[in-house]
């Protein structure tokens, strides 16, 4: 059965760019469609050092200004073919992008690309549109951090947020350091981990959890033969705790699954139910083989736990599956919201030269309703 989305591309001729650019990995393609046109690593080769680097690893304004110009212009003129001049360009991104990220990003794409227009959106808000629900709990763990805002009626409830660094980075260093006697310096590569990561490792059950650190723990899962210029095998307890890191609470009591209860708890009384039965996991990391059991498991444990048990009369969670995949939804919705007309949310290349600036969409000055009009 078609969706309602399906099909918008055709209702203007106008080509509108989604742009996802996240930590590890940018997704990119033209508002309507379905899916990203592809998904490339956010980094660029340096024309004059010959350097691969990484675009949010930037020294200062003006390094992060030359990294963005190439990165943008192998997109538009090697991916998406396309001259940026005078074209619409929608913009996701993370509660937790630095602001001097953000205006950076438009000054490029404004003064040096000459695009049209800038619609600047937050992944948690046009998730929701994949779904046709105005209720979610969106929780996005990435390659940084895992971040988690819930959304009330299509209102996002910004005192609730959360973030954690326990992300795909997290998961990398994690079996980094299991695998130094077996592999050197030189070998474990980010693209090497990432690939033991993907291929090879996977969310434990809880019930197997709470063994592992034990004195008398269940019998690992198999090693398995890795081949790269080498063949070296991975053991089966690296596989399996590799993504423990996840679940391990700190000193302040904090993992992802008490993300999702103290976000709930911050909330109104009258819309926790709600959104708890209305939970989307994504990003790259939630795609891990048994980690939307694992949470559910861990939230429902953690329910009855003396920590929780008399803040929250919660019963159950339910998860939403949304209709793509985790690592590109949010792609999915910045596509669903740049194929409709919102010129109140749109950043015009007359507006922004004469500011200077991009309104923070956090921001309560850049919210507040125009006083000199009648609206209350």
């Amino acid at each position: 059965m078609l969706r309602s989305y399906e099909g918008t591309r055709y209702i203007s001729d106008k080509q509108v760019i989604v742009l996802d650019i996240g930590s590890a990995y940018t997704k990119y393609g033209y508002a309507g469609e379905t899916a990203p046109r592809g998904i490339i690593n956010t980094e660029i080769k340096c024309p004059e050092s010959r350097e691969l680097r990484k675009i949010y690893s930037y020294k200062d304004e003006d390094d992060l200004y030359q990294l963005l110009v190439e990165f943008l212009h192998m997109i538009f003129f090697k991916c998406v073919v396309i001259s940026p001049k005078d074209i619409k360009i929608v913009i996701l991104e993370s509660p937790l992008i630095p602001s001097k990220f953000r205006n950076t990003l438009a000054k490029v794409l404004f003064r040096h690309f000459e695009v049209g227009s800038l619609m600047v959106l937050p992944i948690h808000l046009v998730t929701i549109s994949t779904l046709g629900v105005d209720t979610l709990l969106v929780l996005d763990v990435g390659y940084q951090e895992a971040t988690l805002i819930p959304v009330f009626e299509g209102v996002p409830i910004l005192k609730a947020w959360q973030a954690l660094p326990l992300a795909s980075k997290a998961v990398h260093e994690s079996i980094t350091r299991e695998m130094k006697t077996i592999l050197s310096e030189t070998e474990s590569t980010e693209k090497l981990i990432e690939n033991i990561k993907v291929r090879t490792c996977f969310v434990t059950t809880m019930e197997r959890s709470l063994k592992l650190e034990t004195d008398n723990p269940f019998k690992p899962p198999p090693d398995v033969k890795y081949y790269t210029t080498r063949t070296f095998e991975i053991p089966g307890s690296v596989r399996e705790k590799a993504f423990e890191v996840l679940w391990q609470r700190d000193n302040d009591n904090l993992s992802v699954p008490t993300m999702i209860l103290d976000s709930i708890i911050k909330c109104p009384v009258d819309t926790r139910t709600q959104l708890a039965e209305n939970i989307l996991l994504i990003g790259g990391t939630v795609m891990a083989k048994g980690f939307a059991s694992r949470l559910k498991t861990e939230l429902l444990y953690l329910l009855n736990s003396e920590l929780y048990k008399e803040k929250l009369k919660i019963k159950t969670f339910k998860f939403h599956t949304a209709p793509s995949k985790p690592n590109y939804t949010a792609w999915l919705g910045g596509a669903i919201f740049g194929s409709v007309d919102l010129p109140s949310r749109c950043i015009t290349k007359e507006n922004y030269l004469e500011l200077n600036r991009v309104p923070d969409w956090v921001n309560l000055i850049d919210n507040r309703k125009d006083e000199a009009s009648n609206t209350i």
